[in-house]
């Protein structure tokens, strides 16, 4: 059961509240139930049933063994966000999209290994052989990366799908998606364009009740999701393949053990000319 949602759990967390009539997308009104004091109320038959085939969606993805990156950087969904990624094991931003994330993932991926090669320093005491001004200046670096980078450092490739809250807001990381063609799950309140969304759920993205539960059920059909592929694992002989791509694995941690002594003394360098 991907989703075990129901109609009393949408009405307690405010996702039929909408806008104010007069912040909407008229691409919205099919959702649109009606209005209450001058805000629109959405229509929660058709909250549920496309949250239940969202929740399918996702946990087949996550099955197949496809990484989905949640994506949320209002103050209503930072917690959430971070909460419910890290506990389906998923990647997440929730402080700041940084224009090219996706378009430029190679750029990002330069920026996620700084901050591995910064941490390497700080762990084996290297760290010590620089003043302590360029310490503190290493120190604000990393503080910086692990900011904004720290919930995808483990994404080693672009994701394969986006859950996004507040698509208005992270209107950049829709457009790159877009533009990829990577699908996207999303909660569509009355002022955005579903259009621009694959697996769009009308409600509430602002309350922290309704952003929390959109989390939570998100979360909850990617851990089905891998529990089946576990499962499914357990039954199944191993490979040649898996055996082959197990070694090459091992190669390629020893080979990036060897390249992470000369990316420190390429950062050391760094700093020092900074300091000067």
């Amino acid at each position: 059961m991907a989703c075990n949602v129901t109609m009393k759990d949408l009405l307690e967390c405010g996702v039929h509240f909408g806008h104010q009539k007069r912040r909407w997308n008229p691409k919205m009104k099919k959702y649109i139930f009606g209005v209450r004091k001058n805000i629109y109320i959405i229509d929660l038959q058709k909250t549920l049933r496309h949250i239940k085939y969202a929740c399918n969606v996702v946990r087949d993805a996550a099955a197949e063994g496809k990484t989905i990156l949640f994506v949320g950087t209002k103050k209503q969904a930072v917690d959430a966000i971070k909460e419910h990624a890290e506990r389906a094991g998923m990647p997440y931003v929730n402080h700041r999209w940084l224009g090219g994330m996706l378009t430029n993932f190679p750029t990002i991926q330069k920026s996620i290994r700084k901050l591995e090669i910064i941490e390497k320093m700080q762990e084996s005491g290297q760290v010590n052989l620089l003043t302590k001004k360029e310490r503190l200046i290493l120190e604000r670096r990393r503080a910086k990366l692990e900011k904004v980078l720290g919930g995808i450092r483990n994404m080693k490739k672009l994701p394969d799908m986006l859950f996004i809250i507040d698509t208005v807001k992270e209107k950049i990381a829709v457009a790159e998606a877009n533009k990829l063609g990577i699908p996207i799950v999303a909660p569509v309140d009355t002022n955005c364009d579903p259009d621009v969304i694959d697996y769009p759920i009308p409600g509430n993205d602002d309350a922290i009740r309704s952003v929390n539960l959109f989390c939570k059920t998100i979360a909850d059909a990617i851990i089905e999701g891998k529990e089946m592929a576990e499962s499914a694992a357990e039954e199944a002989p191993v490979s040649e393949e898996e055996i082959a791509n197990e070694v090459k694995e091992i190669k390629e941690e020893a080979a990036a053990e060897s390249k992470t002594e000369e990316e420190i003394k390429e950062e050391i360098e760094e700093i020092k000319k900074e300091e000067a």
